[in-house]
């Protein structure tokens, strides 16, 4: 039985081309030795199957399009490639992720508790505080203090001081006097013998100025000494005498005309 399967697998295999034609040799008988056991095997058999294992290569190395060394040179570099492309995965799972820092915010600016800390920054300013006040003297305030802040400080104004006249809301300028229900001394008043309409007395406040006292300077009128007490409000105290140009109506050869009568 097995010699009869082992000629009809010859058949196929020639038939397929993987064999050579059938010789003499393998024509000749093939004495079989039974072993005791049901799976027993022929040692003859050893011959033909060599010679149809030696067919088989010599037909595959025909048909195959390269060779062994080709073989390995192509396992070599599918390597190689298996080794670069691990590698940039790796690489570009180590990259660190800059993590963006969480912003701080400032912290937030108290608010001030009355206009006269607006400029805490700044040194304190000292006032002379006169008039109909409880307690007049010189005053220390901090920077940014108004009018009201030093009145309220000098034990606030007498019953029945006429306020009016002062403006209640300006920052204070360092070194000024504040009269508080009374009337300024007026620069118009001309000492006896002096001659025409000029104003010979003490210099007028700029800061400090009533209307009435701004009407008696030189070239100004009504229209003009509101327009400079609208300007004082608007803006605050001013800081130089040169100011005056940036009212409306004042130009150089007004101030030329008010400068010698004018003090801050």
């Amino acid at each position: 039985m097995a010699r009869v399967r082992v000629q009809e697998l010859g058949e196929e295999l020639r038939s397929a081309g993987l064999l050579p034609p059938e010789s003499e040799d393998d024509l000749a008988p093939i004495t079989v030795v039974r072993r005791p056991g049901r799976h027993a095997r022929s040692q003859d058999a050893g011959p033909f199957v060599g010679r149809v294992s030696e067919g088989l290569r010599e037909r595959l190395a025909d048909r195959l399009p390269f060779a062994a060394q080709h073989l390995t040179v192509l396992v070599a570099v599918t390597a190689a490639v298996l080794v670069v492309v691990a590698w940039i995965r790796i690489s570009a799972s180590s990259e660190a992720v800059p993590v963006p820092r969480a912003k701080t915010s400032a912290p937030a600016t108290p608010l001030a508790d009355s206009p006269s800390a607006a400029s805490s920054g700044a040194g304190p300013v000292v006032v002379d505080v006169a008039g109909k006040v409880a307690h007049p003297g010189v005053l220390t305030l901090p920077a940014g203090s108004r009018v009201v802040d030093a009145i309220r400080k000098a034990g606030g104004a007498r019953a029945g001081a006429d306020l009016t006249s002062l403006n209640l809301a300006r920052v204070l300028v360092d070194g000024e006097q504040i009269l508080v229900g009374v009337a300024a001394p007026s620069a118009a008043s001309s000492p006896a013998g002096t001659a025409g309409g000029g104003s010979a007395g003490a210099p007028v406040s700029l800061n400090q100025a009533t209307l009435e006292q701004l009407e008696s300077l030189p070239g100004v009128g009504p229209v003009t000494a509101q327009k400079i007490l609208d300007y004082r409000n608007a803006h605050g105290a001013f800081g130089s005498i040169d100011e005056l140009l940036d009212v409306d109506g004042i130009g150089d050869k007004t101030l030329a005309q008010l400068a010698p009568h004018l003090t801050l």
